[in-house]
C-alpha cells in the first residue's frame, strides 16, 4: 500500500512555542522572524482600491492591459529591458507562482522530473517541486552564497524541468550573476525562472534583472509585497520568454488563478510610483544597520547583505536553535534558524519591523553577551 502524502511542519509554525515565550518578555515580542512587510502602501495604492469599478465581474487571469502596460514600463524604466504586455502575464503572488510551477512544466515536459534550486533558499522552491512529484535537487552555493552552477550534474541537468535563482538571495542577501544563470540555462535547455522580488533592495551595486540578457529561456518574477508593501493584496507579475508566459498564462486561465479586479489596478499603480520605493530602500537600509550595530555589541558578527532586508547571522558555536531560543527568552526577539533554509549554524533576522521597534530590539540584544 503507498502511504498517503503527509505535508511536514510548515517552519514557521515550528517557532509558535518560542513566540510565546519572547511575548512574556517585558514590552512584548519583536518579531523578525518573517519578511513581511510593516510599512503602509503608498495612498495612491489604497486610494485605487476601492476606484477600479471591477468587483463585481470576473478579472482577467493574465492581468489587465493596464496592469501589464505598467509591468513593461516599469521594467523598462527600471532596467532599459523592452518587453511587450504578450511577455508579461500576472499572477496572485508569487509565492503561488513559485509553489504551482513545477506541476505546469511537468505537463509541458513529461520527460522531465527535477526542479534545481539554490541549497540555501526560500524553502517553496523545493517545496514545489515535491508537491508535484519532482526531484527538488539543491544546487551548491560558495563561500559566499552564491549558487555554483559548476556544480551541476549533467545527469540532473538533463532531467531539469527548470532552474530557479533567487537574486538578492532569501536568506543570505547574496547578489548572484544573472548573465552567467541565463547562459547556463541556454547552454543545457533549461529555463530558468529568477526571483527577483528584492531586487529593489540591492545594496551591492544597481539592481539587475535576467531579462537584462534577453528573453530567450527565462522568466523573471516580480512581487509588489516588498516593494510597495503590498503582501496582504497578493500581487505579482511574470515576465520573459513569450512561449513559456503564453504557456503558463493558458494553464492558469483553466485554474481559475486570478490576481482581483481591485488589486490590479492598484498594483498597476504602484509600479507607475518610484518615490515610495525609494524611501522604503532609506528605511531598510536604516534599519539593517542598526540591527548590525546591536549584534556587534552583544558580540556576534552580523555581516551586511549584499541585497535584501535580511541579516544572515552566524550562530555562535554553530547552534542556530539554541541563539534563537537564546534571543527569545533574554531578548524577547524572535528571529528564524537557518535550517528552515537549507543551512544549520546561521539565523535570518528580517529588519521589518517599525524602527520604533527595530531600535527596542536593538538594546535588548545590546544587552546580551555572547
Amino acid at each position: 500500500m503507498v502511504e498517503p502524502f503527509q505535508p511536514p511542519p510548515y517552519p514557521y509554525d515550528r517557532l509558535d512555542p518560542l513566540e510565546a515565550v519572547a511575548a512574556a518578555h517585558e514590552g512584548g515580542v519583536v518579531d523578525l522572524s518573517v519578511g513581511t512587510p510593516c510599512d503602509p502602501p503608498p495612498p495612491a495604492v489604497v486610494v485605487a482600491l476601492g476606484a477600479s469599478g471591477t468587483e463585481a465581474g470576473y478579472p482577467t487571469s493574465i492581468g489587465s492591459a493596464s496592469l501589464r502596460a505598467a509591468a513593461t514600463d516599469w521594467l523598462r524604466r527600471r532596467f532599459g529591458v523592452d518587453a511587450g504586455v504578450t511577455d508579461v502575464a500576472a499572477c496572485v503572488g508569487t509565492k503561488e507562482f513559485v509553489a504551482s510551477l513545477p506541476q505546469l512544466l511537468r505537463l509541458r515536459r513529461p520527460d522531465r522530473d527535477t526542479v534545481l534550486y539554490p541549497a540555501v533558499s526560500y524553502p517553496t522552491y523545493a517545496m514545489g517541486a515535491v508537491l508535484a512529484g519532482c526531484r527538488a535537487v539543491p544546487v551548491t552555493v560558495d563561500g559566499g552564497w552564491h549558487v555554483d552552477l559548476g556544480s551541476v550534474a549533467e545527469a540532473d541537468a538533463e532531467r531539469a524541468l527548470c532552474l530557479w535563482v533567487n537574486t538578492p538571495a532569501n536568506p543570505t542577501g547574496a547578489v548572484d550573476d544573472l548573465g552567467t544563470a541565463a547562459a547556463w540555462g541556454r547552454a543545457h535547455g533549461v529555463p530558468v525562472f529568477s526571483d527577483e522580488c528584492y531586487v529593489e533592495f540591492t545594496w551591492k551595486g544597481p539592481g539587475h534583472t535576467i531579462l537584462e540578457t534577453g528573453l530567450d529561456g527565462v522568466v523573471a518574477v516580480h512581487s509588489l509585497s516588498k516593494r510597495s508593501n503590498m503582501a496582504g493584496l497578493r500581487a505579482g507579475f511574470y515576465a520573459g520568454d513569450a512561449e513559456l508566459v503564453h504557456y503558463l498564462s493558458e494553464l492558469r486561465k483553466h485554474a481559475g488563478l486570478m490576481v482581483p479586479g481591485p488589486v490590479q489596478l492598484a498594483a498597476g499603480v504602484a509600479l507607475e510610483d518610484d518615490e515610495h520605493v525609494d524611501v522604503q530602500r532609506d528605511r531598510y537600509r536604516e534599519r539593517l544597520a542598526v540591527l548590525r550595530d546591536a549584534f556587534d555589541v552583544a558580540g556576534v558578527d552580523a555581516p551586511a547583505p549584499e541585497g535584501t532586508f535580511y541579516l544572515w547571522v552566524p550562530a555562535p558555536e554553530g547552534d542556530a536553535w539554541g541563539f534563537t531560543e537564546r534571543l527569545a527568552k533574554e531578548a524577547g526577539v524572535l528571529v528564524s534558524p537557518g535550517d528552515f533554509y537549507g543551512s544549520d549554524g546561521y539565523v535570518r533576522v528580517a529588519a521589518v519591523q517599525p524602527t520604533a521597534r527595530i531600535d527596542q530590539a536593538a538594546r535588548r540584544i545590546e544587552a546580551l553577551t555572547f
